[in-house]
């Protein structure tokens, strides 16, 4: 059984990531969890508005965002009349991230699906501040989707790597499961000026290809110490369908979420993301 937590702030780029989500996890047994939370719109109205209305304030908030996931749900039912899909709707009021990731711990989930960017992100950022919020601080894979991608069949997944990290078995399952699922290849790569590798490396070498025994894969190497310009390259010389890279302290990503924006260390993602947390859960 699968668990999908899907945040919605009932924009177009919210509902292209449940479309692609319930297309993504057609062929899974699954829970999908709708998730709108609402202090942020609450707050906003407040600082207009005397203490005495709030309360009336936040209700009228609730009701909308029930009528919404509703009508969320009688759309997901239209396009993605799917019996393996359980739909729960969950409004609450309480802020984004905070919300998610009580989810999160509370349901077990196995994957957060959102859109890159909210209702009313700049279109020249890669990820609007929601998102990119979720990815740093939710203990749990994250699956980014852009709004303008529809093709929901990825035949080719780049997982850039340095084989440092010690893998989770859980999320390693996940890459893997939608790989088999599409019959997808997975493309290792790995960026660095040394050829060779540690007994490290090696060992967790060894880990990856017997996670990804049921998968395609392939393994790249490129001599070189600018990961992000060998990530783009690839991205742009091969027909890549999703990125998945791993969150770590210390890692790579890491130095690009700390960023004050990603667009300054150049990474450009116009794939669907996922990200996977290698944090304690």
């Amino acid at each position: 059984m699968r668990k999908i937590l899907i945040p919605t702030d009932f924009s177009e780029n919210s509902m292209n990531a449940v479309k692609y989500a319930t297309e993504l996890f057609k062929y899974d047994r699954s829970e999908i969890y709708l998730l709108h939370a609402f202090s942020d719109s609450v707050y906003e109205d407040k600082a207009r508005l005397v203490d005495s209305v709030f309360e009336e304030l936040q209700q009228k908030a609730l009701q909308k965002a029930k009528d919404n996931l509703e009508e969320t749900q009688k759309q997901i039912l239209s396009f993605s009349p799917n019996p393996k899909h359980n739909i729960h709707a969950i409004a609450e009021f309480g802020l984004l991230v905070d919300s998610v990731n009580d989810w999160v711990e509370k349901e077990n989930i196995d994957v957060v699906v959102m859109g890159t960017k909210g209702e009313t992100a700049d279109k020249k950022i890669t990820f609007g501040s929601n998102t990119l919020q979720v990815i740093k601080y939710v203990k749990c894979p994250v699956l980014a989707i852009p709004a303008v991608y529809g093709d929901v069949h990825p035949k080719n997944i780049l997982f850039p790597t340095d084989y440092q990290l010690p893998y989770k078995r859980r999320e390693l399952k996940l890459v893997s499961s939608i790989a088999k699922c599409f019959v997808s290849k997975v493309n290792f790569l790995y960026v660095s000026k040394f050829p060779s590798f540690s007994l490290r490396q090696q060992d967790n070498k060894k880990f990856l290809e017997a996670s990804f025994c049921d998968n395609q894969i392939n393994f790249h190497q490129k001599s070189g110490t600018n990961v992000t310009k060998a990530i783009n390259t690839f991205v742009i010389e091969n027909p890549i369908d999703m990125l998945v890279m791993v969150n770590t302290r210390h890692s790579y990503l890491e130095n690009i979420l700390y960023q004050s924006t990603i667009e300054k260390i150049g990474l450009h993602i116009d794939i669907p993301f996922l990200v996977l947390q290698n944090l304690p859960r």
